[in-house]
Protein backbone atom coordinates (compact mmCIF):
# COMPACT_ATOMS: atom_id res chain seq x y z
CA UNK A 1 0.00 0.00 0.00
CA UNK A 2 1.28 3.38 -0.57
CA UNK A 3 1.97 5.42 2.26
CA UNK A 4 -0.25 8.14 0.97
CA UNK A 5 -3.45 5.79 0.91
CA UNK A 6 -6.20 6.50 3.41
CA UNK A 7 -5.39 5.81 7.52
CA UNK A 8 -7.76 3.78 9.27
CA UNK A 9 -9.50 6.64 10.80
CA UNK A 10 -10.05 7.70 6.88
CA UNK A 11 -11.70 4.65 6.05
CA UNK A 12 -13.99 4.33 9.12
CA UNK A 13 -14.56 8.38 8.07
CA UNK A 14 -15.39 7.15 4.13
CA UNK A 15 -17.60 4.13 5.03
CA UNK A 16 -19.62 6.21 7.97
CA UNK A 17 -20.45 8.74 5.12
CA UNK A 18 -20.96 5.88 2.57
CA UNK A 19 -18.14 7.33 0.22
CA UNK A 20 -16.37 3.80 -0.25
CA UNK A 21 -17.67 3.38 -3.66
CA UNK A 22 -16.06 6.76 -4.54
CA UNK A 23 -12.64 5.25 -3.40
CA UNK A 24 -12.92 1.79 -5.09
CA UNK A 25 -13.97 3.93 -8.55
CA UNK A 26 -17.70 3.99 -8.47
CA UNK A 27 -20.15 6.83 -8.70
CA UNK A 28 -21.08 8.47 -5.77
CA UNK A 29 -24.73 10.67 -5.14
CA UNK A 30 -23.86 14.13 -4.19
CA UNK A 31 -24.14 13.71 -0.42
CA UNK A 32 -27.13 15.36 1.26
CA UNK A 33 -25.77 15.75 5.00
CA UNK A 34 -29.57 16.57 5.85
CA UNK A 35 -30.59 18.05 8.76
CA UNK A 36 -34.14 18.69 9.66
CA UNK A 37 -34.01 21.62 7.57
CA UNK A 38 -32.56 19.82 4.27
CA UNK A 39 -29.48 21.74 4.70
CA UNK A 40 -26.61 20.09 2.81
CA UNK A 41 -23.20 20.37 1.23
CA UNK A 42 -22.55 20.99 -2.57
CA UNK A 43 -19.38 20.23 -3.53
CA UNK A 44 -17.12 21.54 -6.18
CA UNK A 45 -13.91 19.85 -7.77
CA UNK A 46 -10.97 21.80 -8.63
CA UNK A 47 -9.63 20.94 -11.59
CA UNK A 48 -6.11 21.39 -10.70
CA UNK A 49 -5.91 19.21 -7.77
CA UNK A 50 -4.92 17.00 -11.03
CA UNK A 51 -2.54 18.92 -11.68
CA UNK A 52 -2.10 19.26 -15.46
CA UNK A 53 -4.07 15.98 -16.29
CA UNK A 54 -6.23 16.05 -19.26
CA UNK A 55 -10.01 16.94 -18.59
CA UNK A 56 -10.88 14.03 -20.47
CA UNK A 57 -9.45 11.94 -17.30
CA UNK A 58 -10.12 14.62 -14.67
CA UNK A 59 -14.04 15.22 -15.69
CA UNK A 60 -15.37 11.60 -15.08
CA UNK A 61 -14.01 12.10 -11.42
CA UNK A 62 -16.30 14.75 -10.47
CA UNK A 63 -18.68 12.21 -9.66
CA UNK A 64 -16.55 9.78 -8.08
CA UNK A 65 -16.07 13.00 -5.40
CA UNK A 66 -19.45 13.51 -4.24
CA UNK A 67 -19.68 16.54 -6.60
CA UNK A 68 -21.93 17.77 -10.01
CA UNK A 69 -19.67 20.89 -10.50
CA UNK A 70 -16.01 21.49 -12.05
CA UNK A 71 -14.33 24.58 -11.21
CA UNK A 72 -11.68 25.49 -14.31
CA UNK A 73 -8.07 26.45 -13.07
CA UNK A 74 -5.54 28.34 -15.78
CA UNK A 75 -1.86 27.84 -15.11
CA UNK A 76 0.39 28.13 -13.30
CA UNK A 77 -2.27 26.05 -11.29
CA UNK A 78 -3.43 23.71 -13.48
CA UNK A 79 -3.93 23.91 -17.49
CA UNK A 80 -7.36 22.85 -18.18
CA UNK A 81 -8.55 26.72 -19.17
CA UNK A 82 -5.45 25.89 -21.82
CA UNK A 83 -7.13 22.64 -22.73
CA UNK A 84 -9.77 24.42 -22.75
CA UNK A 85 -8.92 26.57 -25.51
CA UNK A 86 -7.53 23.47 -27.38
CA UNK A 87 -10.89 21.55 -27.40
CA UNK A 88 -13.25 24.61 -28.14
CA UNK A 89 -17.04 25.24 -26.41
CA UNK A 90 -18.74 22.06 -27.98
CA UNK A 91 -16.13 19.16 -27.12
CA UNK A 92 -16.18 20.56 -23.38
CA UNK A 93 -19.87 20.82 -23.36
CA UNK A 94 -20.01 17.46 -24.71
CA UNK A 95 -17.38 16.06 -22.15
CA UNK A 96 -19.36 17.49 -19.28
CA UNK A 97 -22.94 16.21 -20.39
CA UNK A 98 -21.16 12.72 -20.74
CA UNK A 99 -20.62 12.41 -17.35
CA UNK A 100 -23.22 14.18 -15.75
CA UNK A 101 -21.25 17.47 -14.88
CA UNK A 102 -21.80 21.11 -14.46
CA UNK A 103 -19.53 23.72 -14.95
CA UNK A 104 -19.77 25.82 -11.35
CA UNK A 105 -16.92 28.35 -11.61
CA UNK A 106 -13.99 29.54 -13.69
CA UNK A 107 -10.79 30.31 -11.00
CA UNK A 108 -8.10 32.42 -13.03
CA UNK A 109 -5.55 35.19 -11.42
CA UNK A 110 -3.55 35.75 -14.43
CA UNK A 111 -5.92 38.39 -16.30
CA UNK A 112 -5.96 40.59 -12.89
CA UNK A 113 -9.61 41.38 -11.09
CA UNK A 114 -10.34 44.01 -13.81
CA UNK A 115 -9.42 41.82 -16.79
CA UNK A 116 -11.96 39.55 -15.72
CA UNK A 117 -15.14 40.46 -17.94
CA UNK A 118 -13.82 37.62 -20.99
CA UNK A 119 -13.71 35.06 -18.04
CA UNK A 120 -16.94 36.18 -16.77
CA UNK A 121 -18.96 35.66 -20.71
CA UNK A 122 -17.33 32.37 -21.00
CA UNK A 123 -18.61 31.27 -17.49
CA UNK A 124 -22.05 32.35 -18.25
CA UNK A 125 -22.09 31.37 -21.65
CA UNK A 126 -21.23 27.80 -20.30
CA UNK A 127 -23.43 27.69 -17.69
CA UNK A 128 -21.23 28.59 -14.74
CA UNK A 129 -22.47 31.10 -12.56
CA UNK A 130 -18.93 32.69 -10.59
CA UNK A 131 -15.69 34.04 -11.95
CA UNK A 132 -13.16 34.06 -9.36
CA UNK A 133 -10.02 36.50 -9.03
CA UNK A 134 -8.17 38.11 -5.86
CA UNK A 135 -7.96 41.78 -5.79
CA UNK A 136 -4.06 42.77 -6.23
CA UNK A 137 -2.95 46.16 -4.69
CA UNK A 138 -1.21 46.90 -1.79
CA UNK A 139 -1.79 44.49 1.42
CA UNK A 140 -0.88 44.69 4.65
CA UNK A 141 -2.61 48.18 5.20
CA UNK A 142 -4.97 49.41 8.08
CA UNK A 143 -7.31 52.16 9.59
CA UNK A 144 -7.67 55.37 7.40
CA UNK A 145 -4.93 53.94 4.90
CA UNK A 146 -7.08 50.50 4.18
CA UNK A 147 -10.01 52.75 4.12
CA UNK A 148 -8.97 54.98 1.71
CA UNK A 149 -7.44 52.47 -0.56
CA UNK A 150 -11.03 50.21 -0.31
CA UNK A 151 -12.79 53.20 -1.32
CA UNK A 152 -10.60 53.82 -4.57
CA UNK A 153 -10.70 49.88 -5.08
CA UNK A 154 -14.43 50.02 -4.95
CA UNK A 155 -15.02 52.81 -7.26
CA UNK A 156 -12.63 50.77 -9.96
CA UNK A 157 -14.27 47.80 -9.20
CA UNK A 158 -17.97 48.80 -9.95
CA UNK A 159 -17.99 48.81 -14.00
CA UNK A 160 -17.00 45.20 -13.23
CA UNK A 161 -19.23 44.12 -11.30
CA UNK A 162 -22.26 45.71 -13.36
CA UNK A 163 -20.68 43.47 -16.27
CA UNK A 164 -21.33 40.57 -14.07
CA UNK A 165 -24.74 41.59 -13.26
CA UNK A 166 -25.11 41.96 -17.28
CA UNK A 167 -23.90 38.47 -17.65
CA UNK A 168 -25.66 36.92 -14.96
CA UNK A 169 -22.48 35.67 -12.89
CA UNK A 170 -21.00 36.92 -9.58
CA UNK A 171 -17.51 37.94 -9.44
CA UNK A 172 -15.84 36.33 -6.61
CA UNK A 173 -13.10 38.07 -4.76
CA UNK A 174 -10.74 35.65 -3.02
CA UNK A 175 -9.61 36.91 0.25
CA UNK A 176 -5.75 36.47 -1.17
CA UNK A 177 -3.16 37.33 2.01
CA UNK A 178 -1.30 39.23 -0.79
CA UNK A 179 -3.79 41.21 -1.58
CA UNK A 180 -5.81 44.30 -0.53
CA UNK A 181 -9.02 42.60 -0.17
CA UNK A 182 -7.51 40.24 2.67
CA UNK A 183 -8.63 40.60 6.14
CA UNK A 184 -12.45 40.40 7.46
CA UNK A 185 -12.64 44.19 8.00
CA UNK A 186 -11.88 44.46 4.16
CA UNK A 187 -14.07 42.46 2.64
CA UNK A 188 -16.90 43.48 4.54
CA UNK A 189 -15.60 47.03 3.74
CA UNK A 190 -16.32 46.22 0.51
CA UNK A 191 -18.90 44.63 0.14
CA UNK A 192 -20.31 47.78 1.87
CA UNK A 193 -19.64 50.05 -0.95
CA UNK A 194 -20.70 47.94 -3.60
CA UNK A 195 -24.16 45.87 -2.13
CA UNK A 196 -24.63 44.36 -5.15
CA UNK A 197 -25.40 40.20 -4.81
CA UNK A 198 -23.54 40.30 -8.02
CA UNK A 199 -19.93 40.78 -5.86
CA UNK A 200 -19.27 38.14 -3.26
CA UNK A 201 -16.52 36.38 -1.57
CA UNK A 202 -14.44 32.95 -2.70
CA UNK A 203 -13.68 32.46 0.86
CA UNK A 204 -10.11 30.59 1.43
CA UNK A 205 -9.23 29.96 5.14
CA UNK A 206 -6.13 29.34 4.15
CA UNK A 207 -5.49 33.06 3.90
CA UNK A 208 -7.21 33.87 7.09
CA UNK A 209 -6.19 33.68 10.88
CA UNK A 210 -6.22 29.65 11.74
CA UNK A 211 -9.16 30.71 14.50
CA UNK A 212 -12.29 28.74 13.99
CA UNK A 213 -14.13 31.49 15.77
CA UNK A 214 -13.21 34.33 13.79
CA UNK A 215 -13.60 31.80 10.31
CA UNK A 216 -17.16 30.90 11.71
CA UNK A 217 -17.81 34.84 12.52
CA UNK A 218 -16.94 36.43 9.34
CA UNK A 219 -19.07 33.54 7.65
CA UNK A 220 -22.14 34.89 9.55
CA UNK A 221 -21.05 38.85 8.55
CA UNK A 222 -20.62 37.63 5.13
CA UNK A 223 -23.95 35.92 4.89
CA UNK A 224 -25.29 35.62 0.99
CA UNK A 225 -22.36 37.60 -0.32
CA UNK A 226 -20.45 34.69 0.74
CA UNK A 227 -19.95 33.41 -3.05
CA UNK A 228 -17.85 30.17 -3.04
CA UNK A 229 -15.77 28.75 0.42
CA UNK A 230 -12.79 26.60 -0.37
CA UNK A 231 -12.16 23.79 2.35
CA UNK A 232 -8.97 24.68 2.68
CA UNK A 233 -6.42 25.16 5.81
CA UNK A 234 -2.93 26.80 7.03
CA UNK A 235 -1.38 23.34 7.99
CA UNK A 236 2.21 23.91 7.56
CA UNK A 237 1.97 26.03 4.45
CA UNK A 238 2.37 25.97 0.36
CA UNK A 239 4.97 28.21 -0.58
CA UNK A 240 8.47 25.29 0.20
CA UNK A 241 8.53 21.72 -0.35
CA UNK A 242 7.59 19.88 2.20
CA UNK A 243 7.51 16.17 2.96
CA UNK A 244 3.72 15.02 1.07
CA UNK A 245 2.49 14.31 4.29
CA UNK A 246 3.18 17.94 5.95
CA UNK A 247 1.83 19.66 2.23
CA UNK A 248 -1.15 17.47 3.06
CA UNK A 249 -1.83 19.13 6.33
CA UNK A 250 -3.61 21.83 3.97
CA UNK A 251 -6.64 19.46 3.86
CA UNK A 252 -9.66 18.96 6.17
CA UNK A 253 -8.89 15.86 8.23
CA UNK A 254 -5.16 15.79 7.65
CA UNK A 255 -4.47 19.69 9.57
CA UNK A 256 -4.95 20.72 13.07
CA UNK A 257 -8.05 23.28 12.13
CA UNK A 258 -11.20 22.39 13.87
CA UNK A 259 -13.91 22.41 10.86
CA UNK A 260 -17.07 21.85 13.11
CA UNK A 261 -17.75 25.90 14.01
CA UNK A 262 -17.02 26.96 10.35
CA UNK A 263 -19.90 24.03 8.82
CA UNK A 264 -21.41 25.20 12.09
CA UNK A 265 -21.72 28.61 10.86
CA UNK A 266 -22.46 27.84 6.75
CA UNK A 267 -25.45 25.64 8.12
CA UNK A 268 -26.66 28.98 10.59
CA UNK A 269 -26.78 30.95 7.56
CA UNK A 270 -28.07 28.65 4.96
CA UNK A 271 -24.78 28.87 2.92
CA UNK A 272 -26.17 27.95 -0.39
CA UNK A 273 -22.84 28.26 -2.79
CA UNK A 274 -20.72 25.26 -3.11
CA UNK A 275 -17.50 23.84 -1.22
CA UNK A 276 -14.07 23.37 -2.73
CA UNK A 277 -11.79 20.27 -1.33
CA UNK A 278 -8.66 22.48 -1.78
CA UNK A 279 -4.80 22.38 -1.68
CA UNK A 280 -2.13 23.78 -3.24
CA UNK A 281 1.70 21.47 -3.70
CA UNK A 282 4.96 22.37 -4.61
CA UNK A 283 5.57 23.19 -7.12
CA UNK A 284 2.44 24.72 -8.75
CA UNK A 285 0.82 22.58 -11.48
CA UNK A 286 1.88 19.11 -10.52
CA UNK A 287 -1.23 16.89 -9.03
CA UNK A 288 -1.55 17.25 -5.23
CA UNK A 289 -0.50 12.82 -5.22
CA UNK A 290 0.88 10.57 -7.76
CA UNK A 291 -2.14 9.17 -9.02
CA UNK A 292 -5.51 10.51 -10.57
CA UNK A 293 -7.11 7.58 -8.19
CA UNK A 294 -5.22 8.85 -4.68
CA UNK A 295 -5.97 12.34 -5.70
CA UNK A 296 -10.11 11.39 -5.63
CA UNK A 297 -9.67 9.38 -2.75
CA UNK A 298 -7.70 12.19 -1.04
CA UNK A 299 -10.34 14.45 -2.04
CA UNK A 300 -12.95 12.05 -0.55
CA UNK A 301 -11.15 11.39 2.69
CA UNK A 302 -11.52 15.19 3.26
CA UNK A 303 -15.10 14.75 2.27
CA UNK A 304 -15.88 12.11 4.68
CA UNK A 305 -14.22 14.08 7.50
CA UNK A 306 -16.60 17.39 6.71
CA UNK A 307 -19.78 15.26 6.98
CA UNK A 308 -18.87 13.65 9.98
CA UNK A 309 -17.88 17.69 11.27
CA UNK A 310 -21.22 18.87 9.79
CA UNK A 311 -23.27 15.95 11.77
CA UNK A 312 -21.86 17.79 14.94
CA UNK A 313 -22.65 21.01 14.16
Amino acid sequence: MNRYDLTRRDFNSLVAAGLSAGVMGGVVPELRADDAEGFQLRYIVASCMYGTAPLAEIVPEVPKCGAKHIEIWAEPHGNQREQFEEMGVEAFRALLDEHGVSLGSFTCFKYGIFGMQGEMKLVAELGGDVAICNSGGPKGLAGDELKSEVHKFADKLKPHVEYAEEVGVTLGLENHSGSLINSPESQLMLLDLIPSPHLGIALAPYHLPQEEALIAKLIHDLGDRLAHIQAWEHGMGCMTKLPKEQELMQLPHRGPLDWTPILAALKETRYSGRVEIFMHPVPRGIPILETTEQVTAEINAARGYLEECLEGA
